[in-house]
């Protein structure tokens, strides 16, 4: 380690594992989660850690300190979920009520007690078991929401479920830690000091929305208005870090405070901006956090008890899907999507790690049982890319065989979007635009094959006449943010456009025309713009959305030239 920069041989280290890995898995087609997960295996103290005292020269390529990686990597789950508030808002989450405190609570509850009671039958006390229970209950945010980014399913119907029970889990939280402090303290003091830390908790919470209310927007207003980007970055930095710290203090956990900040932000006129130059940061810090959960995988550990270990972490799996899979189909979620959030939520979660540490730093679970509880722990968050990709297959043939559930309820309900009509070459690049930039679309096409197969792979899409304004009405175009014409029939073409603006003369119409006298007949029809085909006619459409939508014109150049770039 250098004397004036704390951890710089093991950074450097990340960024060359890093700039190794991203580009191998891309080429394998693995989940770059599970690529990191196995580059902290390797290079941790328990992989190639475990040789520097044959082979000295080893040194140079491993990491056997893990607290400033861990440290660094925590700001990773920071920004993640700074970017999911930011691209969320208050309206979304009073909407998502039912399944935030009613199914994620219940969640909790049901699978602490399941869980917390197999622990006591074998052989746990009562106050390690109820914190085991609680603890392993919770799975990771983490790699999960990343997963989901990765799979462009954060806005899907199982993507919003499953960010609803992970945001009760990451509020749960809080009374576990307090919970920890009163089996310490064994006595009345430590649980009148856990409801007073709980007020204090929600004061803060309310106190930082107020703040925020008067504050966040004003001082963006300022940085902005500066000219610098430097200050407007730093003024971001500032906020987001800032918020988490003070939820921190107040007991609660960090990412939370990053959530909420995410939340203010995204009621400002900034928010696009701020969220495309966050992302790089966060997908590097996130990388870091992956690493830091594979150094703690002790193989050895694992393989001198190895029947035990899987066991019991095939067993948290499965129990947790059961109980899962079980509530949300009380709660009148599909079989596919009961099934996919079931499956992809079964395994343990860094919480887990940090709560069992402190039980037993306080003497409420015994050594034995934490260390075999982390190995567990692990081993299941390994499994997570693997129980994502087979929660998504089981929900996909669920759709397949129930036709009523390949939508979902997000079909009808979901807040204003971009209608697609055609979903074609280019109606599917540009959903694949809208998608990354988390931007709710919904796609019509009369091609039953197509839509079918589209719909199975979870795309938002309807099969239905895009000139029939009452199909139309039925998928809400009344409050739908744009409509695009990627359709390739001049006479279709022109007849949607005509019906649509005649319908909703307000609506703002994009449309692709197959030559220039088709573009002029197709802006004499209604059309707001109409490129004419070729190979950028789906790229310049996504831009005037994107800049339709808010966006601002060097963000949305930004966003289309990259895209331009992998082509």
């Amino acid at each position: 380690m250098h004397a004036g920069i704390p951890y710089l041989r093991e950074v450097l280290i990340f960024l060359a594992a890093a700039g190794l890995i991203v580009p191998l898995v891309r080429r394998l087609r693995i989940s770059p989660v599970l690529g990191f997960l196995c580059i902290g295996l390797l290079i941790g103290p328990y992989g190639l850690g475990r040789l520097t005292s044959l082979i000295p020269s080893l040194e140079l390529v491993v990491i056997t300190e893990t607290e400033g990686i861990e440290a660094i990597g925590e700001l990773g789950v920071i920004f993640l979920l700074f970017s999911i508030g930011l691209e969320m808002s208050f309206r979304q989450i009073w909407n998502m009520r039912r399944d935030v405190f009613g199914l994620g609570s219940a969640q909790i509850v049901v699978s602490a007690v399941a869980i917390g009671g197999t622990a006591y039958w074998l052989g746990v006390d009562i106050p390690a078991a109820i914190l085991l229970g609680l603890c392993l209950a919770l799975s990771s945010t983490a790699i999960v929401m990343q997963l989901l980014s990765e799979q462009l399913r954060l806005s899907s119907t199982a993507g919003r479920a499953t960010f609803s029970i992970l945001l009760m889990q990451d509020l749960a939280v809080v009374p576990i830690l307090f919970l920890v402090g009163i089996f310490a303290s064994q006595g009345g003091t430590g649980a009148v000091a856990g409801l007073i830390a709980l007020v204090e908790a929600i004061a803060v919470i309310g106190a930082i929305f107020l703040a925020g209310r008067f504050l966040v927007r004003p001082l963006l207003r300022y940085a902005g208005g500066s000219g610098s980007q430097e200050l407007f970055m730093a003024c971001v930095l500032l906020l987001i870090i800032g918020t988490s710290a003070v939820t921190a203090v107040a007991g609660l956990s960090m990412a939370l405070g990053a959530f909420l900040a995410g939340l203010l932000f995204a009621a400002t006129e900034y928010r696009h901006q701020i969220h495309n130059d966050i992302e790089p940061f966060k997908g590097l810090l996130l990388g870091l956090f992956f690493i830091s959960v594979g150094m703690q995988l002790d193989v050895t550990a694992v393989w001198d008890q190895a029947e035990y270990v899987l066991l019991a972490a095939l067993g948290l799996i499965a129990l947790k899907a059961a109980i899962l899979f079980l509530l949300a189909r009380i709660f009148r979620h599909s079989t596919a999507i009961a099934a996919e959030i079931s499956i992809l939520l079964g395994e343990g979660g860094e919480f887990a790690l940090v709560a069992v540490a402190a039980g037993t730093a306080a003497g409420v679970i015994s050594v034995g049982v934490a260390q075999f509880v982390v190995l567990v722990v692990v081993v299941t968050m390994f499994t997570a890319p693997l129980l994502a990709a087979l929660g998504r297959r089981v929900g996909q043939k669920l759709s397949a065989a129930h036709a009523m559930d390949i939508a979902g309820p997000d079909a009808e309900n979901a807040d204003r979007r971009v209608v697609i009509g055609g979903f074609g070459r280019v109606g599917r690049a540009i959903g694949k635009i809208l998608e990354d930039q988390r931007i709710p679309y919904l796609a019509i096409d009369s091609d039953a094959d197509l839509v079918a197969r589209e719909r199975n792979a979870g795309l938002p899409i309807h099969y239905g006449d895009a000139s029939n304004d009452r199909f139309l009405r039925e998928i809400g175009i009344d409050t739908a943010i744009a409509f695009i014409s990627t359709m390739d029939r001049r006479a279709g073409a022109e007849a949607v456009v005509s019906a649509l603006h005649k319908a909703h003369p307000h609506l703002p119409i994009y449309a692709r025309a197959k030559d220039p006298a088709h573009a002029r007949a197709l802006k004499n029809c209604g059309a707001e713009m109409a490129i004419p085909e070729t190979t950028e006619a789906g790229l310049q459409l996504s831009e005037a959305v994107l800049i339709a939508t808010g966006i601002p014109d060097e963000t949305a150049n930004a966003i289309i030239e990259q895209e331009r770039s992998n082509i």
